[in-house]
């Protein structure tokens, strides 16, 4: 990534005037998720879903490539009493944090080749939990723009190496059309 597109992805974030709520397809899985060990939210924004899943009792790091989102994280983590490790990574350039993790969390961020690292950082067992809008969200949204869209019925055929647990597409309840899916890495 550009220094250029860390600086605009700090100013949406240093703009950004209100906290962000977890995703409801994050709490929607509420039940399957893990409640110990590790976890990490890749591109996890200023922090809200790492911070679900740190008050859940995980021990999550959150890896980000804005410094204002990582920022703005630690402070939310420290205000709430959480346990909360950042990262600064350029996802496009460098590798993911080393695993295992028992759970990897993508959601709304859309880099093809980490579907090859995602499985070498699981822990036996562990979750993937992706969700990302598809070229079909363009028919009401603008952003993302097409070169951050799946394209329709894609995101099955990216998973190598987990399990397919679930796997949907359609309309969310935000009003986004998004593909979802969870895996899990062999035991």
């Amino acid at each position: 990534m550009s220094e250029e597109d860390r600086q605009r992805w700090n100013t949406r974030y240093r703009d950004q005037a209100r906290a962000l709520e977890p995703s409801g397809f994050l709490r929607s899985l509420a039940d399957l998720l893990p409640r110990v060990g590790r976890a990490l939210d890749v591109a996890g924004g200023p922090g809200h879903d790492a911070l679900w899943l740190a008050g859940r009792g995980l021990d999550v790091t959150l890896v980000e490539v804005s410094d204002v989102a990582l920022e703005r994280a630690a402070a939310a983590a420290r205000e709430a009493g959480l346990h909360l490790r950042t990262q600064r990574v350029d996802l496009e350039t460098e590798p993911l944090p080393p695993g295992p993790f028992e759970l990897v969390l993508c959601l709304n961020f859309l880099w093809r080749p980490l579907f090859a690292a995602f499985p070498k950082v699981l822990a036996p067992g562990g979750l993937l939990v992706f969700a990302q809008p598809t070229r079909s969200n363009l028919q009401r949204n603008p952003h993302p723009s097409a070169r951050f869209l799946l394209e329709d019925g894609e995101l099955p055929g990216l998973l190598r190496g987990l399990e397919l647990l679930s796997s949907s597409e359609g309309w969310s309840e935000e009003g986004r059309h998004e593909a979802r899916l969870v895996a899990r890495a062999p035991a």
